[in-house]
């Protein structure tokens, strides 16, 4: 079994994906309280005891080296034995750098601190000098330029430098050849959601040269909303019209995909599934929600509503707001709305200013799983997702435990990671199978001569 490190591991998408590939996870790292819990919590399910056949580090990988992840390695309690071998070589190294300073979500700061922490990843990969490279990020991460950056060796950088060209000679500078860098949609490989990484791929001189792995779904069977949560619908009517039997992926979901460190089936005995519980929304919010049609965000509802009209008769809640804060009568307000009269103010009172979501639609792929609940209203039910919903859109195994608070909000999320975060932050357990069965298939092939 070969062996793997997990750097910026976070809740564990990567390592789902790399145990469910073959590999033995000896050593991960991240720097959240939160995130551990529910890290060694779900490899304590696997039977990855920490400080027997693996390691959790809670820190500032600014504060490791190289020398301190093997000396935890090397003092597990499986390597004590006579007959265990300590390894000589790690087989791969994954990580995920955190991505917000790339994100082209937000606004992007070329000075956020957390722009300059893949250099303490390849520090890191330097020091410990392992066979295969795996760096995961956002799209955005392409195109960032940096300014007066330093890179490990001490090279100088001239400014603007984009950030994968740098990574490439870092990368030849401490003795790796690297694959060109690509962009992977995760819908390609079986998890329900359009989320396109960067991922990048290094090798050590003598290795068999890896491959990205091909897509498995094409646009015409990839995996749905509705194939991938229909079965988690609260109102049994709905569910029973609409998911009327568990679909692959469902069933999947629920045996799980992630065998126990032994081989053997994770098996969840009592079948209770948790993170199921969903938010209690006011009636005004619920009738907001109700205005939106599958597929449409905010700013397409505000365009269908000032060009086509709405009908908010049976709405009351969202009636009782508009005339209060218009101080317009109920049947001025519905007519108002029905016949297109409606000015800038309306449009404010019924959905408020700051009303920023989309409702998906059920027969296609998520969109990009995100760390605030409220971005995206169930096609389903006028509401907003579950974790375990959200979990399953990132192809999580049912059986995953996602611990801590549910969410948070205001200045609390720069300090906490809620279960929402955890999620939303994760790599798809799917598409890090992918990677790593190619590393995993690089790694039983015969050395070359490193030509590309």
């Amino acid at each position: 079994m070969p062996y793997a490190i997990d750097l910026f591991c976070g809740a564990g998408g990567m390592s789902e994906g790399i145990l469910q590939a073959g590999f033995h996870i000896l050593f991960s790292s991240d720097i959240s309280a939160e995130v551990e819990k529910t890290y060694v919590n779900r490899h304590e399910q696997l039977g990855l005891i920490q400080n027997y056949n693996t390691y959790f580090h809670r820190g500032d990988i600014r504060e490791i080296d190289g020398d301190f992840i093997l000396d935890k390695i090397h003092n597990l309690e499986m390597f004590k034995s006579e007959k265990a071998n300590i390894p000589n070589k790690i087989d791969a190294i994954f990580g995920g750098p955190p991505c917000q300073g790339f994100s082209r979500a937000g606004r992007r700061d070329p000075n956020d601190p957390r722009n300059l922490l893949f250099k303490e990843y390849l520090r890191v990969i330097s020091q410990i000098n392992p066979r295969y490279v795996i760096m995961e990020n956002v799209q955005g991460f392409n195109d960032t330029k940096f300014y007066g950056y330093v890179g490990v060796t001490g090279i100088e950088y001239e400014d603007e430098s984009l950030a994968p060209n740098i990574l490439r000679k870092e990368f030849k500078l401490i003795g790796y050849n690297t694959l060109e860098p690509r962009v992977l949609n995760a819908s390609d490989y079986g998890v329900p959601q359009n989320r396109r990484r960067a991922i990048f791929i290094a090798y050590k001189d003598g290795e068999a040269i890896p491959q990205y792995p091909e897509p498995i779904f094409d646009e015409n069977n990839k995996i749905t909303v509705l194939q991938a949560i229909g079965d988690l619908i609260k109102d049994d009517k709905i569910r029973e019209k609409l998911n009327p039997k568990l679909t692959k992926y469902q069933i999947e979901s629920q045996k799980g995909r992630t065998h126990k460190i032994n081989g053997k089936k994770l098996i969840n005995k009592n079948k209770t599934v948790q993170n199921i519980d969903v938010s209690d929304h006011l009636p005004i919010i619920k009738e907001r929600f109700s205005l939106y049609s599958e597929g449409e965000d905010s700013a397409a509802l505000k365009k269908r509503i000032i060009s086509e009209g709405i009908d908010i008769s049976s709405k009351p809640s969202l009636i009782s707001e508009c005339c209060s804060k218009l101080s317009m009568k109920e049947e001025d307000v519905i007519n108002s709305f029905k016949n297109c009269n409606i000015t800038k103010e309306m449009i404010d009172a019924l959905l408020t200013k700051k009303n920023i979501r989309t409702r998906l639609s059920k027969d296609k792929c998520s969109l990009t799983v995100v760390t605030l609940p409220d971005d995206y209203i169930s096609p389903f039910e006028d509401r907003t997702f579950s974790v375990r919903e959200m979990a399953r859109l990132q192809s999580f195994d049912d059986s995953f435990v996602f611990l801590g608070k549910r969410t948070t909000g205001g200045k609390r999320r720069k300090v906490e990671v809620p279960q929402y975060s955890q999620v939303g932050n994760a790599v798809p357990p799917l598409l890090a199978k992918a990677i790593a069965n190619e590393i995993y298939a690089a790694l039983i092939k015969e050395p070359t001569d490193n030509i590309v």
